[in-house]
């Protein structure tokens, strides 16, 4: 059975250096972005789950805010959007506990809450904080214990497992989230012979990155995937990571994508695989070939979220496109 998808039109929060900004005002200007985003029609808002800022979107020394107490304040200042991170790295909290944080924004948000997990990939955090960074193959083993003690600790009352790397027995979700089926769990990562699997098994939505080809390719592997465990994939929904510029000039466009570029160490040119980028009428038809491509989402993040002209332009034209 075909479900609506948890997100059309979604914006990241990935960077918080924003220029002449001091730390004290620093979630001013996001909460003004989530509300600017919000009346433009994006329909969900993402943090980003890392301690350090990563290279593809700024220094090292950037300020970069933690993911869920961010999140917990945006359900406060806005009303409609879904909220989420994309997505939480596995070995940072403890399941159980993960679940909880997550449930409590549930109930603050009034029903708007995403789980986005995944496995997790930036070592030096994990060492700088004194974490476990176990090899990959344990990581996505704990990934699959993980999604589904959250999925219990979401729909069942004192729920318990016992698993190789996890355990729960008998913990308490009171009050549960206000869905009785949970929050809608979104598990990131495009590993065609682990990741993808699990998500056919165990989520509600997934996030892949890349090209239309690319994209389409992923979204087989997962289909096939569903088929093999008697799953109709049209229940998981589907969502593309990138970045976005609109802009009216040619020379706009490429000082943009410059900028990308250096973020994401590509050239300018390589840098548009990984954005909608130009002017309305070709961020439309980018966004056609990705949803001829089978995604039915899109999360998006925007060089500088202060600029809410621009943010008001990236959400209507959006908007538009999916709709179309």
């Amino acid at each position: 059975m075909t479900r609506q998808p948890i997100t059309r039109v979604g914006l990241q929060f990935s960077g918080y250096s924003f220029a002449g900004v001091t730390d004290d005002k620093l979630f001013q200007h996001v909460a003004d972005a989530a509300r600017a985003a919000e009346a433009a029609g994006f329909d969900s808002l993402w943090t980003m789950d890392h301690l350090h800022q990563i290279g593809s979107v700024g220094g090292r020394d950037e300020p970069i805010l933690e993911a869920y107490t961010t999140t917990a304040a945006l359900a406060a200042v806005t009303s409609v959007p879904r909220l989420g991170v994309l997505v939480s790295a596995c070995g940072f909290r403890n399941p159980a506990v993960l679940a909880k944080m997550v449930t409590t924004i549930d109930i603050i948000s009034g029903g708007r809450a995403v789980l986005g997990i995944g496995a997790g990939w930036h070592e030096e955090e994990y060492r700088a904080y004194g974490l476990d960074f176990p090899s990959a193959r344990e990581r996505l083993a704990e990934l699959a214990e993980a999604v589904q003690i959250c999925r219990a600790m979401f729909t069942e009352y004192a729920p318990r497992f016992s698993g190789t790397y996890h355990s729960i027995d008998g913990p308490l979700n009171m009050p549960g989230p206000i869905n009785p089926d949970g929050p809608p769990i979104l598990i990131g990562g495009g590993g065609e012979r682990v990741l993808i699997p699990m998500i056919a098994r165990l989520g509600d939505a997934c996030n892949f990155f890349g090209g239309p080809a690319t994209v389409r390719h992923k979204i087989e592997v997962l289909e096939r995937a569903c088929a093999a465990v008697g799953r109709d994939s049209s229940e998981i929904t589907k969502t593309w990571l990138g970045h976005v510029i609109i802009t009216d000039s040619e020379w706009e466009l490429h000082e943009a994508l410059d900028r990308l570029g250096v973020l994401l160490n590509l050239t300018p040119s390589a840098a548009r695989g990984f954005a909608l980028c130009g002017t309305r009428d070709q961020v439309r038809r980018q966004v056609r070939k990705y949803r001829e491509s089978g995604v039915d989402g899109f999360i998006l993040a925007v060089l500088d979220p202060t600029d809410l002209a621009h943010l008001h332009a990236v959400g209507t034209t959006l908007r538009e496109a999916v709709d179309d």
